[in-house]
This record gives C-alpha cells, structure tokens and sequence, in this order.
C-alpha cells in the first residue's frame, strides 16, 4: 500500500530535507525558539533564513513579511514531521508568532498589521501575554486593571500576574477593563501596550525551576494612545479567545510532542539500567509504546482540527464544535508532553534526580526542565480542570 502524499508532495519533502541537512550545522536545535528564546543560538539568522524558502511564516502574507503561500494542510505536516526528523528549530514560535499574530490578522486595523506582524515573525520583537491577575485566573473576566479616557490617550492602573518573558519583552497583549458600567464580559478590550512605557514594573516570579519565567507586572498610571486597542472598545473578550485558541494548539503542538518522543526514545536506547538498555526494560518499553500511541493521537486529531479550520467547519461528524476540539489538545498534550518527560526521567535511574549544575547531567538538564516546567503548563493556558469542565 503506497502511503505517499504523491509526487508533488513527496517533492516539497525531498527539497526541505535536502535543506534542512545542508544546513544543520547552523540550525538552532530543537526547542530554541519559543517564549523568550527569539533571541538566542543565532535564531533570528535561522529565522529569516526559514521564511526566504518559505520553511517559516508560510502562509503569513507577503505584504506582512511573510512567505505568502496559500494553506495546504500535507505541507504543513510535511513541515513538521521534517523539522522533528532532522531534531533543529523550525524557527521562532511563542506567544508573538503563535498567538498575537493570527489573532491581528482576525481583528486587528491594518496599520496594526503593517507594524507588529513583521517584526513579530522575524523574532524582533518578543510579546508577552497580559491577561492573569491576582483575581483573574480561572475566572479571567474578572479581570480589575482599568484603563480610564484621558483624551485621545487611556491611563492604565492594576496588575497583571504569571506573565510569562515579561522581563524579556518589548511588548505585551493585554485585557484591559476600559467600559465602566459594562458587564463584567463586555467591559475588557485588547490593547497592544510598549513594556517601556513610564509606570510598568517587572518583577520576577522564581519556579521550581530555579528560573523565573513568570511575572508580575504592576501598572501606576501608564499611558497608551486608544488606537492600542485590538478590534472595537468592549471587544476584548471575543478577541482574548481568539488568541487562547492558539496558545492551546500552541502549548500541545503535535509537532513538539513528536520532537520530544524521538529524542524519549534516543535516551531510552542509550541509557542503561542494570547493565541493559533502558528501551529493554519491558515495563519501560511498555509505558513508552502507550506513550507513542497517544503521541500518535495527538498528530491525528490536530490534523483534523487543522482540516476542519481551513474548511469552515466544526470538527467532529456530529458537529463538535471547534473551541472542544481545542480542549481536548490542552488538556492532553500538556499531561503527555509532563509524562513524556517523567519516562526520560525514570530511564536515566539515580541519573534523573539530578538537575541544576551537575556533571553528570544528561542533556544539560532538559529533561528535568521539562518535567517541571510543563507540570506548570498544566495549569497554565486555563487549568486541566476548566478544559475538563468546558
């Protein structure tokens, strides 16, 4: 049975890996290039390398800097399964790229597009999501940072909490309640706020870690031309989960859980427990062939909600609507990209308790990096809990 895409496909494969062996050497590895990374291993070079060759920001039009290419879903997974197999960045991602820059070509002004989309996918600028508060989280519309009319300008006063390379960024997307007397939903709008700007503090928040990829962010009477905001004044809340949207597919990509396997499977075949293999443990083996299966999943079902938002249509033959089909990619990538991390840790033996320095560390400490932090992002992105009850 010929399981090829076809010839033009297989093609479009041949050329990307072709280039993507060529240039390995310079290619940041695998997992440089999300949140606040834009910056780091020669990323940006990379970056607009990948775009040139339409490897990167593929459908993002030309007139925003991108590549210009019209949606094909084969290409896109083509796209994925190459950078996985070759084990390099497949460029800069985050909350910028992954998560602002689809929601300003939704509903964003076009002199909005003309100015952040461009350097947004470069890696030029690095964004930082403002929604959290201290009484905000779960219940995000509770949200209490105002912003009150003073001309043509708002003053901003509250804070904001858990906001993830604030310390790195230039800029922040951020909901704002700016309607008193509105309801607690159609109060908010999104506005576009420079980290610059006179009145903002950053104060880092440490992890279990040992790092401090959260924040605070205090507001004492910043000031931001209203033609910050995203959309219409009171907009806010439908254009906020326009971009949760994509920081769940974001947070579960199917194509960083394939990453992560492959490389679960290079350490499995690598580490020894008790003078054997670590994969030739059958109760190890057995945990990663449950693993495989749902990362397998996992592909599928983004396939489908990928299929499903070029067509228009709701995934699912029954007419599930999209936003579920969401959902359901939060809830189990970030609980299989944690259990992912959890078997390197427990191949390593005594080896994965180590972390922070050691010289017997394997990968730098990755593993144990990510075991923490992606506990993390099961809370966060809306908890396990409201995915489950949505």
């Amino acid at each position: 049975m010929d399981l090829s895409y076809g010839p033009e496909y297989e093609a479009f494969r041949a050329t990307l890996r072709a280039f993507l062996d060529a240039n390995k050497e310079r290619a940041p590895r695998a997992g440089i290039g999300v949140a606040g990374g834009s910056n780091e291993s020669g990323l940006v070079a990379w970056q607009k390398l990948l775009i040139e060759h339409g490897y990167a920001a593929r459908t993002i039009p030309k007139q925003y800097g991108g590549f210009g290419a019209e949606p094909d879903i084969l290409l896109r997974v083509i796209l994925d399964e190459e950078f996985a197999r070759a084990g390099v960045s497949p460029g800069v991602g985050g909350q910028g790229p992954d998560m602002l820059v689809p929601t300003l070509l939704e509903h964003g002004s076009e002199a909005q597009k003309q100015r952040w989309i461009g350097p947004t996918i470069r890696g030029e600028t690095i964004w930082c999501q403002g929604y959290s508060e201290p009484n905000a989280g779960s219940d995000l519309a509770n949200v209490q940072t105002r912003a009150a009319e003073d001309g043509a300008d708002f003053v901003i006063n509250g804070q904001k909490i858990w906001t993830t390379t604030a310390h790195l960024s230039q800029m922040m997307f951020g909901l704002i309640r700016t309607e008193p007397g509105e309801t607690k939903h159609g109060g908010l709008s999104y506005l576009l706020i420079p980290m610059d700007t006179p009145g903002i503090e950053v104060r880092p928040l440490g992890t279990m870690t040992g790092r401090a990829e959260f924040n605070e962010v205090f507001f004492t009477d910043v000031r931001v031309p209203q033609s910050s905001v995203v959309g219409r004044r009171g907009e806010g809340w439908k254009i906020a989960n326009t971009t949760l949207k994509h920081e769940r597919n974001m947070l579960a990509s199917s194509g960083m859980l394939e990453t992560a396997f492959a490389r679960l499977v290079e350490l499995m075949k690598s580490e020894t427990r008790d003078g054997r293999r670590a994969i030739d443990d059958p109760v190890l083996r057995d945990r990663l062939a449950r693993l495989e299966a749902r990362v397998i999943a996992a592909k599928y079902h983004s396939l489908r909600m990928l299929t499903c938002s070029i067509k228009k249509e709701p995934p699912g033959a029954l007419g599930t609507p999209a936003g579920c089909a969401g959902l359901v990619t939060k809830l189990s990538g970030c609980e299989l990209s944690h259990q992912i991390a959890a078997l390197a840790i427990d191949a390593m033996g005594e080896l994965g308790t180590l972390y922070d320095g050691s010289k017997h560390l394997r990968a730098f400490g990755a593993w144990q990096f990510q075991y923490m932090f992606s506990l993390g992002l099961i809370i966060g992105g809306g908890t396990a809990q409201i995915q489950k009850a949505a």
